[in-house]
């Protein structure tokens, strides 16, 4: 029997679930488990990933929270079952290492998104380059994001980025209210590409960065890259694995 460990998320729902769940399985501690149960929302789903040695476990995620796009629908019922038939998804980060106007390093990972946002009421000047190349002069916006297909659909979409298959070994590069130029849109790039981003005017037009939220003030120099080596395995029930729904949001109206 597949032996599974089950968080949660603190939400009056998800502690309510975990007793039902602890109620009729047995669970173990997380370094004797085969498979972690969680149980919240979406960010609670980016939190385990950044809070809890899961690299080398599978994650079977249940919605109690609000949207649960990337989580399966919570039913107790059959759950040892669903989890030995799940489809099974793998999620690799990218990896931001960003340098402050102060010369201090921050690395930090991302399973959806690095943004890059202004700190003052200006618009920011980023110079853009891919692979050591100049890519982008001058980009004058609130900011830019680097989002890997997971995230495609998170606050990429939001700002009118494209929606990426999950199988499709690309990153989106995708601009905050550009100004200019003014009808520059974004980019795909390949998923093995260093993205590099600076800040051209840090004490009149001061930025920050963050990798899933967690931020990096006054911040000059960014750099993205995927991170191969880091990926972590997702569970989903038969026909509702992340892949389907990626593919479905690109229909909706």
């Amino acid at each position: 029997m597949t032996k599974i460990h089950v968080l949660h998320s603190g939400s009056p729902s998800s502690k309510e679930a975990y007793e039902e769940i602890m109620s009729r399985y047995p669970t173990t501690g997380l370094e004797e488990a085969d498979v972690i149960v969680a149980l919240g929302g979406d960010g609670y789903l980016l939190h385990t990933f950044h809070e809890t040695d899961t690299k080398d476990k599978p994650i079977f995620p249940m919605n109690r929270g609000t949207l649960g796009f990337l989580l399966n629908e919570y039913r107790p019922e059959g759950l040892m079952e669903r989890i030995q038939t799940a489809q099974k998804v793998e999620l690799c980060p990218i990896r931001m290492e960003a340098t402050s106007t102060e010369g201090v390093k921050t690395m930090l990972k991302a399973f959806n998104e690095v943004s890059v946002i202004r700190y003052s009421a200006q618009s920011a000047n980023l110079k853009i380059s891919v692979d050591g190349q100049l890519a982008l002069e001058k980009l004058n916006a609130d900011g830019i994001l680097v989002s890997t297909p997971a995230g495609s659909t998170a606050y990429n979409l939001s700002a009118h980025g494209p929606i990426i298959p999950l199988n499709a070994n690309l990153l989106a590069l995708t601009p905050i209210s550009p100004f200019r130029p003014r009808r520059w849109k974004g980019a795909l790039l390949p998923d093995n590409a260093v993205i590099e981003i600076e800040n051209l005017d840090p004490v009149k037009r001061p930025i920050g960065s963050a990798a899933d939220g967690r931020e990096v003030k006054d911040a000059q120099f960014i750099k993205v890259w995927q991170d191969r080596s880091d990926s972590r395995t997702l569970l989903y029930d038969q026909g509702q694995s992340l892949e389907n729904r990626i593919m479905i949001e690109q229909f909706k109206v």
